[in-house]
């Protein structure tokens, strides 16, 4: 004998029906995976004595506005970090210059004049980065495709920094 389901009692039963799984759902999607940052070449240091074969001291002290003492490189490939001292041993402007992987040159530019803390940096036309005044100073940092220039002075008016980035990136020709 056959039973007669009322009208309700099939809706019920078919909204249920639609509303069971009839396949496994989709696994979650992965998360997105981040690319670590790139690993920074160690902070150079001076090994050897002057001078700096893309500035003059003479240029340096009058960017700088101090006379320049000394002058110490790094052993860095293919430019050395440059170190101008004052007259009584204290450093007053280094400039260092990467040229490599385009995220190692914008790394750098990074520590050293972070987005969140540096004003934004856009000379000589083409380079970009930050600037700032630092405990010791200021900082004027840029890059461009895979080179990076970074000048610190002992002055805290970053447009001394500013002068003697693109005057390297002029004499490098980067």
């Amino acid at each position: 004998m056959l039973r007669r389901l009322s009208l309700p009692a099939v809706a019920v039963a078919g909204l249920l029906a639609a509303c069971t799984p009839t396949e496994n759902p989709p696994p979650a999607p992965e998360p997105p995976r981040t690319a670590a940052p790139p690993q920074l070449p160690p902070d150079p240091e001076p090994v050897a004595d002057g001078p700096c074969p893309y500035l003059t001291a003479d240029f340096v002290g009058q960017a700088n506005g101090q006379r320049v003492g000394n002058v110490r490189t790094s052993a860095d490939e293919p430019h050395p970090t440059c170190f101008f001292y004052r007259p009584d041993g204290s450093v007053q402007l280094t400039v260092r210059v990467y040229v490599g992987e385009p995220g190692v040159a914008r790394a750098l530019v990074d520590h050293a004049a972070p987005v969140d803390t540096a004003n934004p940096a856009d000379e000589p036309p083409g380079w970009q980065g930050g600037y700032q005044k630092t405990e010791e100073g200021a900082v004027y940092a840029v890059a461009k495709g895979g080179a990076a220039v970074v000048v610190t002075t002992n002055q805290q008016q970053s447009v001394k920094a500013r002068e003697v980035a693109t005057e390297a990136i002029s004499a490098l020709k980067i």
